[in-house]
């Protein structure tokens, strides 16, 4: 099953969130309206709206009501790209140019703050107390993921574990939390909405070292940018981290990164990418991406046997194989 297949069986749900996130970045500001709306026509997945929807289903399912919850969940994670571009310096996103640079960095900060708040406004449709505390804590802890992230920039002696813990906040949490307030604005129960926000974190997980993977594993046509974006900008990911501990591998790519480090962001990354792609890295990364989607699949057992649980399964399965 195609990540296709699910989104065309949900179609006339996704158009009505695209309507709703297209209204939501409508400004009376034409200029915030234009960068926004140009990070939305860039498109994406809309992963985490389709999982709120899906999450929904094992409830009370009301499409008025979960579209407050599936909108504000995917421009709190456009915001999040906008600002990641300006602080990774990034041209293009998705085969288009980002907004810091068609426009600058001021414009795009502003353009991530806009909607940020664009987020939290249309969030108040919703009165129960639970999905605010839940959404607020979440932004908080993507924020403090974001600054770990920029802390550790070319920091090869960080811990897997440290790894780890700075993934599930910067991309984990927002599709863990996207199942569980789905199934929470579709009143259903607490153990099964814990059953799902374990399959989004677990999802999550594999889709930021799938993400790491891609960037030293995929063509510029593949994931819409150069590949080594990460290491070029300093960002030491699973499978280097991994390869640093191969002995062989360790000295020769401590110092292309160091010569990176120097560069200022200029450097051909080329060699770096050949000594992790020659390393273990990759498989072990590969395989830990496998042991978090077998994880996923788990927490779904015991949840009702309805479509919606067959999607989930399918996602769980296209993210760990995605090579876009």
């Amino acid at each position: 099953m195609k990540l296709m297949d699910i989104f065309a069986r949900m179609k006339g749900d996704l158009n009505v969130i695209e309507s709703e996130l297209a209204k939501s970045v409508t400004s009376d500001h034409a200029l915030l309206t234009e960068t926004s709306m140009h990070l939305l026509k860039a498109g994406g997945k809309r992963i985490r709206p389709v999982i709120v929807l899906l999450s929904g289903k094992f409830g009370h399912y009301n499409l008025d009501v979960m579209k407050w919850v599936a909108v504000p969940l995917e421009l709190i994670h456009m915001a999040s790209l906008v600002h990641d571009d300006v602080i990774d310096d990034a041209e293009t996103r998705r085969g288009q140019l980002t907004v810091k640079s068609k426009w600058d960095n001021r414009i795009a900060m502003y353009t991530g703050d806009f909607i940020h708040g664009k987020a939290l406004t249309v969030a108040t449709q919703l009165e129960n107390p639970r999905i605010h505390q839940i959404l607020s804590k979440a932004m908080v802890e993507m924020c403090i993921g974001e600054m770990e992230q920029i802390r550790d920039f070319f920091n090869t002696e960080q811990s897997i574990r440290r790894y780890l813990l700075r993934i599930r906040r910067k991309t984990a949490l927002l599709i863990a939390i996207s199942c569980q307030l789905g199934a929470i604005a579709a009143e259903v129960g607490e153990k099964e909405a814990n059953q799902l926000y374990r399959y989004g974190y677990n999802v999550g997980m594999t889709f930021q070292i799938r993400d790491d993977l891609l960037d030293l594993c995929g063509t510029a046509k593949q994931i819409g940018k150069p590949p080594g974006s990460d290491i070029r900008q300093g960002n030491m990911t699973l499978p280097v981290l991994l390869a640093l501990q191969e002995p062989a591998i360790r000295e020769p790519l401590l110092r292309e990164i160091d010569r990176i480090r120097e560069s200022d962001g200029t450097a051909d990354t080329s060699e770096a990418i050949r000594l992790i792609r020659g390393s273990r890295g990759i498989q072990q990364s590969e395989q830990l991406a496998e042991r978090y989607i077998k994880k996923a699949l788990a927490a779904l057992e015991g949840l009702p046997d309805i479509p919606a649980k067959k999607s989930l399964r399918d996602i769980a399965h296209f993210v760990n194989k995605r090579n876009y």
